[in-house]
């Protein structure tokens, strides 16, 4: 295609795209989508190769939010059923990363809910990073905490964050569209006092909630503006309780166009498939590793993802390698196949009330059953690892038994922080 092939030769150079070549890269047909996906990969291995960054989300705060976007299951009002805890303390936090890091992640992200960070949460925020870095030195840190006020950027790069994850979302001509609470500006705002700090910028978009053509491209631009080193590509999740609950907008054919375009105009930067990639590109996903070169592994902030043995396999099947894991290929696979290492120590982990925990509060984790609101919780370690054991293998088969449409197709998480169970990682 001459629009591909024109695109191509301006991403080899760093050249950006005019918008309108950025719209006409959506408005491709699905007869031309694997023309679209073969000149993203040409950009994709001139600047990462076969390489695959694995990143992997620590929910250190979940739910408890005051802010009213419409596409969160944290949301005010959100009427999900996630789990809800209060920030967890370093060890609970540190248990955690080590199964993602063991998993073959090169970078944890550490995310909490809430319009934004207290002096007091940065200071456990710290303390957390801190351990984390003295453990795993090479790991990069990305925080996530909501909108920064002055001076706390700088506490975060000093105690050893690497980067700082807020992304824009959408459009700012729609923003007003699906939150009431911040602005577009706010959000620009504290991706601004990242790159003050010398942190590195994460942020990215979702695509999905309603916006049109238009939109995408205008937040993708946005992006680039901003200066995003990362951009976190994530396809919405419609949680029931939430008012995007109805919102199934997307085919996978689609989400390899957004994915392309963002390549096409950021090409050399970190493009990341993040969350709703199981619903929404399914059995389409190893196309979405010949244009983007980063994905999260297992599961996110509150939904579950595929098995992060699936997530290797599918790596290393499409003919790629996880970054940082060149020279041993086959170490991560093989060790990701036997992860009762962690489940006692995911167990005692755990999140708010407990001995070892970190949640606290009369907010107790999210209800009824202890822990997460699930018998397991109660079960001794060895329990815990056959029941985690089930639910991957069953999430596995879920994510790859055909198309999915409605709330079936949205997993809540019920493993990892928060609850007794082991991580998916």
């Amino acid at each position: 295609m001459e629009l591909i092939d024109r695109l191509v030769e301006k991403a080899l150079r760093r050249e950006t795209p005019t918008r309108e070549e950025a719209l006409a890269v959506l408005r491709t047909s699905d007869d031309d989508v694997m023309d679209v996906v073969a000149g993203a990969y040409r950009v994709r291995r001139e600047f990462f190769g076969r390489r695959v960054k694995l990143n992997y989300l620590v929910n250190i705060k979940s739910g408890l939010c005051p802010e009213d976007c419409t596409y969160c299951s944290q949301r005010l009002g959100s009427e999900a059923e996630i789990l809800k805890y209060s920030l967890a303390k370093p060890e609970a936090v540190l248990s955690m990363a080590k199964a993602g890091v063991e998993g073959g992640a090169k970078r944890v992200c550490l995310v909490s809910s809430g319009r934004g960070p207290s002096d007091r949460d940065i200071t456990k925020v710290t303390d957390a990073i801190e351990a984390l870095k003295t453990e795993h030195p090479d790991v990069e840190v990305c925080a996530c905490l909501g909108l920064l006020k002055e001076g706390q950027a700088k506490r975060l790069a000093e105690a050893g964050a690497d980067a700082y994850n807020h992304n824009l979302n959408t459009a700012a001509e729609r923003y007003d569209d699906i939150c009431s609470t911040h602005t577009f500006d706010d959000r620009v705002d504290t991706v601004t006092k990242t790159h003050e700090a010398g942190m590195s910028a994460c942020s990215g978009l979702i695509a999905g909630t309603g916006e049109s053509h238009e939109d995408l491209v205008s937040v993708v631009f946005s992006l680039k503006e901003i200066g995003s080193d990362s951009i976190p590509v994530n396809f919405l999740i419609p949680f029931e309780g939430t008012p995007l609950s109805e919102e199934w907008n997307l085919t996978p054919q689609e989400c390899l166009r957004i994915l392309a375009m963002v390549r096409f105009v950021c090409p050399d930067s970190e493009v990341r498939i993040a969350g709703g990639r199981e619903i929404h590109l399914r059995s389409l996903q190893p196309l979405g590793l010949h244009i983007a070169n980063s994905i999260f592994l297992g599961d996110y902030l509150t939904s579950e993802g595929q098995a992060a043995t699936a997530d290797l396999e599918m790596i290393a099947d499409a003919g790629f390698v996880v970054e940082g894991k060149e020279g041993r290929p086959g170490e991560i696979l093989a060790r990701g196949l036997h992860r009762s290492d962690f489940v006692e120590e995911a167990a005692v982990g755990g999140c708010g009330g407990h001995d070892a925990g970190g949640c606290g509060g009369s907010h107790a984790c999210g209800g009824e059953g202890g822990c997460g609101g699930h018998d397991e919780a109660d079960a001794a370690p060895v329990d815990a690892d056959r029941a985690a054991a089930d639910r991957v293998m069953a999430t596995a088969a879920a994510f790859h038994d055909g198309p999915h449409e409605g709330a079936e197709a949205v997993r809540v998480r019920r493993r990892g922080i928060g609850t007794e169970l082991a991580p998916n990682a």
